[in-house]
């Protein structure tokens, strides 16, 4: 009888806990999942790749130095081929606009809309969709199931040959380094009015990428760094932050909002602007280590060979004077210790001995 009582009442109180539990927990996942969740299902992936693939320091916001400066990398060059091979995925290799293609198409990444005036913006209202951004290039999709499908033959990846890059130079006054920092990318579709033009191609910038956003990514995409090795034993991330990359200047942030080809009315003044931009950076971060600044963008090629063959006698002087002075010094001690040899040497000491007296 007892044993039935306890029974009864054990099945009682395990009836009264499973029906006093929130509605909400006895729903199932599948029911329960929302569109927030899912978002944040995928910031989590992202937060975790960051962690798991850690990228290069951050610049800091208070630095004493900084200029910003906007390049143009042209693909078809060796140094930036890494980038754009192979075209078309091969197994697991894609190249870079396949893989950000891929990584804004499923919410990994998010996109900004490239401006007339060519400027980045990161805020909320400038977010770009990808349904948008298809559409905006006529880029074939299909709808399945509410998600956009591109097949890869879709993907203008052969079209993209071109980046701009926006690359942070500066001074960390903790650590008395000069960094250089790539903090945007930008892919230029390069399409023709139509295939049937005879035209040049024409540049499409497609949008802004945040680098920070993307580089946990990078840091997974494997590539080929030299034509001689073809073990892919580096990352986009690593080409990057090693500055791999080669590209002329189009950019510098300045007061007025000017590119280049705004002042520069020739293409010898374009790349004498784009040199003297370079040696700025050279000849600051040589001044501050308390080298002499000379702005060689000023002086002709005969004025610097003198003053290079001026600092290397004066190099060389000083180096032969300090051996002549320490020559000098030891023809003394050896004279010295020669004169102290051919000396006289002390008489002995005179010892007299004087009788006892008894």
């Amino acid at each position: 009888m007892k044993r039935t009582l306890i029974i009864i009442t054990t099945t009682l109180l395990t009836g009264s806990m499973t029906f006093a539990q929130p509605a909400k927990r006895r729903t199932t996942n599948a029911a329960s999942t929302t569109a927030t969740e899912r978002t944040a299902a995928v910031k989590q992936a992202s937060d975790r790749a960051a962690l798991q693939f850690p990228t290069s320091a951050s610049m800091p916001e208070d630095v004493v130095w900084k200029r910003d400066i906007y390049r143009q990398l042209d693909l078809m060059k060796d140094k930036n081929a890494p980038l754009y091979y192979p075209v078309e995925p091969i197994g697991k290799q894609v190249n870079l606009f396949t893989y950000l293609f891929r990584l804004i198409q499923t919410g990994r990444v998010t996109a900004y809309t490239y401006k007339l005036d060519g400027n980045e913006s990161f805020e909320e209202k400038d977010k770009l969709t990808i349904k948008e951004f298809l559409e905006r290039y006529s880029i074939y999709f299909e709808e399945k199931d509410g998600k956009i499908v591109v097949a890869d033959a879709d993907v203008p990846s052969a079209e993209v040959t071109r980046y701009y890059i926006k690359e942070s130079v500066y001074l960390d006054q903790r650590t008395g380094t000069f960094s250089t920092k790539v903090t945007a990318l930008c892919p230029i579709l390069m399409r023709g009015a139509d295939e049937f033009s005879t035209d040049a191609a024409q540049p499409f910038p497609l949008f802004w990428l945040k680098y920070d956003d993307a580089a946990p990514w990078l840091a997974k995409l494997p590539m080929m760094g030299s034509n001689l090795n073809n073990v892919m034993n580096m990352t986009a991330d690593d080409y990057f932050t090693m500055n791999r990359y080669e590209g002329k200047i189009y950019k510098t942030n300045n007061l007025q909002g000017k590119v280049l080809q705004n002042y520069c009315e020739t293409d010898s003044a374009l790349k004498k602007e784009q040199q003297k931009i370079e040696k700025q950076i050279v000849d600051f971060e040589e001044g501050v280590w308390g080298h002499e600044i000379i702005d060689s963008t000023k002086l002709d090629s005969i004025t610097l060979a003198k003053m290079a063959a001026a600092k290397a006698e004066k190099k060389s002087s000083s180096v032969w004077g300090k051996r002549t002075k320490s020559a000098t010094a030891t023809k003394s001690t050896t004279e010295a210790n020669k004169e102290k040899d051919a000396s006289p040497a002390p008489a002995a000491a005179r010892v007299s001995a004087r009788r006892q007296r008894r």
